[in-house]
């Protein structure tokens, strides 16, 4: 095949959309809320499990040759003109948080097969060999720490430490592994690609609102999550004056009214952001006051510095707290990933990607964490952003991405990992 008519390759969009639906069907559920089906295959359950087998049965079809690591994250590898070159990476992962959508990591992940399979319809084999891959629990909602698979492959965390997280019921990672049958025996760390390129749905407003086709993802601004008990006194809610209380409720309201202003302020950048996304008040009863509560504050800052800032002044916040409220705060950091900035060339090659196709694009920062920024540290990486309707919402059961708007994404996406495979 020419070089021209390489270049104008197209996937199959209708099996790509086919492939999504039937992979969307599996930990499917009706929200009541949203009045439409969502997705809950939380990493290393029964649905995540079945997920795998279907996501691994559909890469041994096209003829790949799959492999399952230490920690789950499953490889296919597609043989390249020279064997003596290291490939040519994509994936992103299948697990999901409770309220999830159909594309969120999955559009990565069943794009770079689709890239695959239109490879062979068209009998196309690559210069460098390629591999598309899906990685464990990039969602982090189940054990607590996000892109735990990419993490571990790329040498961030520790396999033993990734093994010994446990969920809120105690069950090991390791164990979770081993009872849906991917406790892989690929050593981790071996695996480095010539390149990484993921293709993922945006997970924001921006490019809908400013009616572009495609992102171009320049990096990923840092995250740190913490997870806090505090600590008070439970007491009856009419018998007990509010001098006299300590009230663990009130302790956690107001650090999360602090997190707010923090980012309202401006003194930290103007892109930080801060959640404190669960909050559980124990005993948790209408008439007694919260002697615990469980809660967790989610801090993101393209800066690492004003990050480093921002958690400093909030460890300074929460002893005041502690001690005008007579409570106690344990913090414990359960996840930290510095800011990453995403390869140039690669950026390059997706934009020049884009302008070939006649799709609009521009470059943006990644406000959610990915596998990507993880295999940022091994080799050349960089993200294609597709936009999504409903203000581009995600980790919801509208999150919803076009047919065309997939199709535009994975065609690029296509055009990449052919120049990224074909080049030096």
């Amino acid at each position: 095949m020419t070089t021209d008519a390489r270049a104008k390759l197209e996937i199959n969009t209708d099996r790509l959309m086919a492939s999504i639906e039937e992979l969307g069907a599996i930990g499917a559920y009706h929200d009541e809320g949203a009045d439409v089906m969502g997705v809950r295959r939380l990493a290393l359950s029964p649905e995540d499990g079945n997920g795998r087998r279907l996501v691994k049965r559909w890469f041994e079809e096209a003829g790949l040759r799959v492999r399952v690591d230490a920690i789950g994250n499953t490889y296919a590898d597609r043989d390249g003109l020279d064997g003596g070159l290291a490939p040519v990476m994509s994936g992103s992962h299948i697990d999901s948080v409770p309220t999830g959508g159909r594309f969120d990591g999955a559009l990565g992940v069943l794009g770079a097969l689709e890239v695959v399979r239109t490879l062979n319809d068209h009998g196309v084999t690559t210069r460098r060999p390629l591999t598309i891959a899906f990685f464990t629990d990039e969602e982090g909602c189940r054990f607590g720490t996000d892109m735990l698979g990419s993490a571990v492959a790329a040498g961030r965390i520790p396999l033993e430490q990734a093994y010994a997280l446990t969920d809120e019921g105690g069950r090991r990672v390791r164990d979770e592994l081993e009872s849906i049958g991917f406790l892989g025996d690929e050593p981790v760390g071996r695996r480095r690609p010539h390149a990484y390129v993921e293709c993922h749905v945006e997970q924001g407003p921006t490019l809908i609102h400013e009616a572009y086709d495609l992102g171009v993802v320049t990096g990923v601004q840092g995250i740190s999550w913490r997870r806090l008990t505090i600590t008070g006194a439970s007491a009856h809610a009419g018998a007990t004056p509010m001098k006299f209380r300590r009230d663990a409720g009130l302790a956690a309201a107001r650090i999360n009214c602090r997190i707010h202003e923090m980012c309202a302020s401006g003194e930290y950048g103007a892109e930080m952001r801060a959640t404190m996304g669960v909050i559980h008040p124990e005993p948790g009863m209408v008439n007694v006051i919260p002697g615990r509560v469980i809660a967790t504050v989610d801090l993101r800052n393209p800066d690492d510095s004003m990050m480093r800032r921002a958690e400093s002044d909030l460890d300074a916040f929460q002893r005041e707290i502690a001690s005008e409220l007579g409570v106690t705060i344990d913090s414990v950091q359960t996840a930290r990933t510095p800011a990453v900035v995403f390869n140039l060339a690669v950026q390059d090659a997706i934009e020049a990607a884009a302008n070939a196709r006649g799709l609009r694009n521009r470059r943006i920062l990644a406000g959610a964490g990915h596998d990507a920024q993880e295999w940022a540290s091994v080799c050349p990486a960089a993200m294609i952003f597709v936009p999504g309707l409903n203000d581009g919402i995600s980790h919801s059961p509208r999150e919803l991405s076009t047919p065309k708007q997939c199709a535009d994404g994975i065609n690029t996406l296509l055009s990449v990992i052919l120049s990224l495979s074909d080049g030096a």
